[in-house]
């Protein structure tokens, strides 16, 4: 298994749970135990725009979905 340089560095997470690292250009790391899935690394500012671009899609999509019926 491929070990993350970054990822179990305690000071590169916000609480515990919010990943936040100006050296790591990856818009959606691993989370810190990796088969949990990914996160957000709220340093880059594309990883941000994506997380909003993907909550504004799903209420788009419920709003067509609400004016559809």
């Amino acid at each position: 298994m491929k070990t993350d340089k970054y990822g179990n560095d305690a000071s590169n997470w916000i609480w515990g749970v919010f990943y936040y690292n100006k050296n790591d250009r990856r818009i959606f790391p691993p989370k810190r135990h990796p088969w949990m899935g990914w996160t957000v690394n709220f340093a880059n500012w594309k990883s941000v725009l994506a997380l909003v671009l993907m909550i504004a899609s799903f209420f788009l999509l419920i709003y067509i979905i609400e004016e559809s019926v």
